[in-house]
């Protein structure tokens, strides 16, 4: 007796997480820019249910139930979205920090436009019949409906660019909290584990490797230029100095693993 096909409840919960992400963090963005955010809390951590939910979900089906052993721990650690699921869990206990948002709710928004190319345009807009098919040639496919052709298009053509936004995003909010943690914004402990997802992020993402490379071009370029202070040079050959030694780093002192194939969220 062949098993019975697969339940798609969870991608549907998936899906309604990804979309509850989005139109929660939409209304925060938006009381923010109308000076409301502190009566619209609530948005934000709705926010952050849907991307628990959604990730969660995705996480069980990349790295299955979470297991005491140090192989699992570093095989989920290694997983993009286990990053993410763990931010999402902290961002969703601390105090909101509106712009990491941005990098959850582009994700949200790409996932959203697919489900629904996939699952809800063909439900509601069925494609046309597909012309018969001639003698010894295989069986034509129906063609998509033209919103969900429109769809895809899109998203082919602006994903990679929306990734390099959110890369750079992630940069921003680094300096968001970290200044947040000297003026006392935000807790001093936030920067240290943001840092620590960016260098997750830099050995796994070629996205963040470019945002990074970027920066510190543009950084370099200011820094060394003419007239530049000699201890303001110094101090940032220090810094890159620290900060290429802690990346290439990782737990027990071995060389930094090869990027893998990114996947999307």
């Amino acid at each position: 007796m062949p098993p019975p096909p697969p339940s798609p409840w969870p991608h549907y919960a998936w899906a309604a997480g990804h979309l509850l992400l989005l139109v929660c963090a939409i209304k925060y963005l938006v009381s923010i820019f109308t000076f409301k955010a502190a009566s619209n809390v609530i948005w934000y951590k709705l926010s952050y249910a849907g991307a628990l939910i959604s990730y969660a979900i995705v996480c069980f089906k990349a790295v299955g139930m979470p297991q005491a052993s140090p192989q699992y721990a570093q095989r989920a650690l290694a997983d993009e979205n286990v990053q993410y699921f763990l931010l999402s869990l902290y961002w969703f206990l601390t105090r909101p920090i509106f712009p990491s948002l941005i990098p959850f709710a582009t994700f949200s928004a790409f996932h959203t436009l697919t489900f629904v190319r996939t699952n809800i345009i063909p439900k509601i807009l069925p494609s046309k019949p597909p012309p018969p098919a001639q003698p010894g040639q295989p069986a034509p496919r129906a063609e998509q409906h033209p919103y969900a052709k429109a769809i895809g298009t899109w998203v082919r053509n602006n994903y990679e660019s929306a990734m390099q936004i959110v890369a750079f995003a992630e940069l921003v909010i680094f300096a968001y909290v970290s200044v947040g943690a000297l003026i006392r914004r935000n807790s001093l402990l936030t920067p240290v584990i943001y840092a620590h997802f960016l260098r997750q992020r830099y050995m796994f993402s070629s996205f963040t490797r470019q945002a990074v490379n970027a920066f510190t071009a543009a950084a370099d370029a200011r820094i060394n230029a003419p007239g530049s202070p000699p201890w303001l040079q110094q101090g940032w050959v220090a810094i890159k100095l620290a900060g290429a030694r802690w990346a290439a780093a990782i737990p027990g002192g071995t060389p930094a693993a090869q990027p893998q194939q990114e996947r999307r969220r």
